[in-house]
């Protein structure tokens, strides 16, 4: 059975049975800020669970695609070297909502193991909560099981909690017998016996735990059940291990295949250097998917949160690579195949394979450029250590500060070598460069204006706390069709009032929450901001109000606040369309901000976007604006329906079963619930005013609308005249140095040449869209026409004129070469004997490699039966070419490449090329007379190592 049918079964059991299979969440889980990466199937369910959303359906069943990397589940060490880590799974489960309960997630799940899937019974095991006598007797009447199979065990193993607080609930979970002979014991169930392990998990969430600690029993009680995808691909095809299975293994002989690396599978009874190579390949395998569905998923390597851990991951994996021989970047190779086998049921990675290929080896590159001389830092260090088995803290900060190794990769090197490091001095090290990072950082210095926005922000994160369980019912937001209501108070809290309906919008979508006014009692209080409870909006006021339920509230957002986000939200929505039309549709949503001033969006995207690009998309939005198309607002319509149009979704959002969509022409159209304009041309005018890097392969554009777009354009304007002015001053000046040029009055011609490219760099500058001058009158353009045609022309003048002067350069280089045909053959009479060859070694004049080499050339083929050395020096450093004579390759076993690397060696530098002709470079020009005269001894050495002395 493949893996591929064993998903699919899962899938066509539990339709069977009434559930709705939804797709999985993303791994990176954008609305859940207590979580890195999605990590369990339950995560997308949260909301309900909590009772903060509800689904359409009350029966589901995924694959959850989940990656464990850190906090209580990081077993990172033992990914590869056991037989069932990994840092990215999937996990199989099946939920119900206040639907069916204990009764029947027991009985299908036996069903499906057993009769559709045909375990052995005797070889399952259940346990249950020691408190949950209930799910015992279901064991017992509702299966077949083995009646002293089904064992009660505690807290520990078998009640599952969300946190300290909130839904519980006991858990059963399934474990198989993997013994021979299925002589497994009930004393080996829980105990870390690898041959005895858990396949599913049934949790029963029928508590809720408040913050004394006790339980309550939950109105509705729901299932939410797990099962490891790879462990069971692993029963099923009954192998030991699940890199063994059809999962892993394509990605493992991909892995071979690229590093010419056998491999062998067992876990025991092999070599150890096989033992090393085979986890190697095991460690690229697993990190290559975490990395894959990360990336496709908008995550990006980088130096915090979740960005760090995909850097790490991938660091350790180059770094395993490396064990394998791989020096070059090969992790991005691996992409392709992992599509082949996933990207069927996942087929992000399969829309993304550029965009995630891209990002990868831009990250091996960069971190190529720095591992070996950190490798070499690393290994000095342990030469220096001694007897101490302590590998030095400030070393391994200075590995990770200087050439990006994470510690955990540092610590991994020193494992090896039976070292520990130091990771106290390592974490003091950090803290001392955090300390000396806020020292210099106005934004974390303190000050009034800093201590209100921490207050600020402090108040925004209680907002988005407050409790508001029961409210969703009552609460209407209004504001998309009107900037003041009427309504009543359903909470107070401080600064926080909740009212039954609001035209303020809570922040949400990247849109920043309205400000305005409330009258209460006849008072006026400020509204500072407006956050988001669940699906309540929380109004946050200026002042503490007193305000009791039921008290009447008139409400009055900032209207012309409001109109300007209007503006860049819906400019926005232009921008993302302009930015997938232009620069293709891997481009997706990374993050935003969508304020009154200004907009600000991150995207995927592998490379700078170039000018021209900027322009095209600049233009593209501005034409959609001048179109004047109307806006189409679908409010609260089906998910399905939403997406039957063609709804663009992104950026890892989670959808209720009521969306709104945003639709623009046939230009764009969105899921969206913030708040737009009714007509493009609403919006004016749309101007970038700066594009960068936040990211490894994210990008950020910042731009204005409306009067701040003519502004920034005015200004924009000006600087264009002026530098206009410079580039005509200066293009005079460089038409009279070529005039003295061709007159031959001036040996000026580099000079002028590079004077040339600056200003025509300069000129391209002021040719951008971006810069040329809006409201540039005719004679003005007109002047630049005509500098442009000038500029070109001496360009022509000039490249003509470095032509010529490349023919005379080569002229005086072959009158050289052929001026020293004499000393040559002087060296060749005089020549160094060593057992029948003839060994040339000296100092000649040339002014480049390739003179030098063409000298070499020319004593190969004076030598007759020999080895010739030839050095130059040039800027300041030693050149050396060595050329080796056919018969002493084929006789004497001698290569060119080697002997010229012997002898930079002593020179400290290094060199290498064909077995004839090679070349070296070293900086000893003081050493150069006594590396030369050791050429006879090389030479010897050489023939000698070779059998041939």
């Amino acid at each position: 059975m493949t893996s591929s049918e064993i998903r699919q079964g899962f899938f066509k059991f539990f339709e069977r049975h009434g559930h709705t299979i939804v797709p999985s969440s993303p791994v990176v889980p954008f609305d859940d800020p207590t979580l890195l990466f999605a990590n369990a199937g339950m995560n997308q369910f949260k909301d309900v669970f909590l009772g903060q959303g509800k689904r359409s359906y009350t029966r589901a069943a995924d694959t959850q695609k989940c990656i464990r990397v850190s906090g209580k589940h990081n077993d990172l060490e033992e990914v590869g070297r056991d037989t069932y880590h990994h840092t990215f799974f999937e996990m199989l489960g099946n939920w119900s909502f206040g639907d069916y309960y204990k009764k029947e997630a027991i009985r299908w799940a036996w069903e499906l193991l057993t009769e559709v899937w045909g375990l052995p019974k005797q070889r399952l095991w259940a346990t249950v909560y020691k408190d949950d006598e209930e799910a015992e007797i279901l064991w017992k009447s509702e299966t077949d099981i083995d009646p002293a199979h089904v064992l009660r065990f505690g807290e520990k193993d078998n009640f599952w909690e969300m946190g300290e607080t909130g839904p519980c609930g006991p858990c059963s979970e399934i474990h198989i017998d993997r013994t021979p002979g299925a002589t497994a014991t009930g004393s080996m169930v829980n105990a870390g016996v690898a041959e005895v392990m858990e396949i599913w998990n049934l949790v029963f969430i029928q508590y809720n735990r408040d913050a004394g600690g006790t339980l309550h029993l939950l109105p509705s009680k729901h299932v939410d059940t797990g099962m490891g995808f790879e462990r069971m691909c692993a029963v099923l095809q009954k192998k030991d291990s699940n890199y063994d299975t059809d999962v892993f293994m394509p990605l493992i002989q991909r892995v071979a295949e690229l590093s010419r690396s056998p491999y062998d599978g067992r876990m025991s009874g092999i070599a150890e250097s096989q033992r090393e190579l085979d986890t190697a390949m095991r460690v690229i395998a697993d990190h290559i998917r975490t990395l894959t569905f990360a990336i496709a998923d908008s995550a990006i390597p980088s130096n915090e949160g979740r960005g760090y851990v995909l850097r790490r991951l991938l660091r350790r994996a180059a770094r395993f690579g490396r064990n394998l021989g791989m020096k070059e970047p090969f992790l991005y190779q691996l992409v392709p195949t992992l599509i082949d086998t996933m990207g069927t049921v996942f087929p992000e990675i399969r829309d993304k394979k550029d965009h995630i290929q891209k990002t990868i080896r831009s990250e091996e590159e960069a971190f190529n450029a720095t591992l070996d001389r950190g490798l070499e830092i690393f290994e000095q260090s342990i030469k220096n250590l001694g007897a101490s088995k302590a590998f030095p803290g400030d070393v391994a900060f200075k590995l990770y500060d200087t050439f990006g190794f994470p510690l955990d990769l540092t610590e991994l090197l020193a494992t090896e070598r039976g070292l520990r490091v130091d990771v106290d001095e390592f974490n003091r090290r950090m803290e001392e460069q955090r300390r000396r990072s806020r020292a210099v950082d106005p934004a974390v210095q303190g000050g009034d204006e800093s201590i209100h926005s921490a207050n600020l922000g402090r108040i925004k994160e209680s907002a988005r706390a407050l409790e508001t369980k029961g409210l969703d019912a009552r609460f209407t937001f209004v504001g998309y069709d009107r900037l003041d209501s009427d309504g009543v108070v359903l909470s107070s809290s401080g600064n926080l009032l909740v009212l039954d309906k609001t035209p303020f919008y809570g922040e949400a979508g990247g849109q920043l929450g309205d400000q305005g006014e409330l009258v209460l009692e006849g008072n006026r209080v400020r509204v500072l901001d407006t956050q988001k409870s669940g699906n309540i909006n929380v109004h946050i006021l200026q002042s503490p109000v007193e305000a009791a339920p039921g008290n009447a509230v008139n409400a009055r957002v900032d209207a012309a606040r409001r109109q300007a986000i209007m503006r860049n939200h819906t400019a926005t929505h232009l921008l993302h369309a302009a930015l997938r039309h232009v620069l293709g549709t891997h481009v997706h949503q990374a993050g935003s901000l969508v304020a009154p001033d200004h907009l600000r969006f991150d995207f995927a995207h592998a490379s700078k976007v170039s000018e021209d690009e900027l322009k095209a998309i600049e233009d593209l939005v501005n034409e959609k604006i001048r179109d004047g198309i109307k806006l189409m607002h679908h409010r609260n319509i089906a998910f399905e329906e939403a997406k039957k149009m063609g709804a663009l979704m992104f950026f890892g959002d989670k959808y209720g079963d009521k969306v709104n969509v945003i639709e623009i022409g046939s230009f764009s159209k969105e899921f969206c619930g913030g708040t737009h304009v009714s007509n493009t041309a609403d919006i004016g005018y749309f101007k970038f005013r700066s594009e960068g890097s936040v990211a490894s392969g994210v990008r950020r554009v910042e731009a204005v609308t409306s009067s701040a777009a003519q502004k920034l354009l005015a200004l924009q304007d000006q600087s264009s005249a002026e530098r206009l002015e410079y580039a005509t001053t200066q293009l005079d000046e460089l038409q009279r140095q070529l005039e003295e040029l061709a007159a031959d009055k001036s040996p000026v011609l580099e000079e002028t040449r590079r004077a040339t490219q600056s200003l025509r760099r300069r000129l391209e500058d002021i040719r951008q869209p971006s810069h040329l001058p809006q409201s540039a009158g005719d004679d003005l353009r007109v002047h630049f026409d005509r500098l442009s045609q000038r500029e070109t022309q001496i360009e022509s003048f000039v490249l003509e004129l470095a032509e010529k002067r490349k023919l005379v350069e080569k002229e005086l280089a072959k009158g050289r070469i052929r001026s020293q045909s004499g000393r040559i053959e002087d060296l060749v009479t005089n020549a160094s004997p060593v057992d029948g060859l003839k060994v040339v070694a000296a100092q000649v004049e040339a002014h480049s490699v390739d003179e030098l080499k063409s000298l070499g050339d020319t004593l190969r083929s004076k030598l007759g039966h020999g080895v010739g050395i030839l050095a130059a020096i040039l800027d300041g450093k030693v050149s050396l070419v060595c050329v080796v004579t056919d018969d002493a390759i084929k006789g004497n076993k001698l290569e060119a490449g080697k002997i010229v690397g012997a002898m930079a060696k002593l020179l400290g530098g290094g060199g290498g090329g064909k077995a004839h002709l090679a070349t070296a470079g070293a900086k000893d020009v003081a050493g150069l007379s006594r590396a030369l005269a050791s050429a006879p001894s090389i030479v010897q050495s050489m023939m000698a190592k070779s059998g041939n002395h």
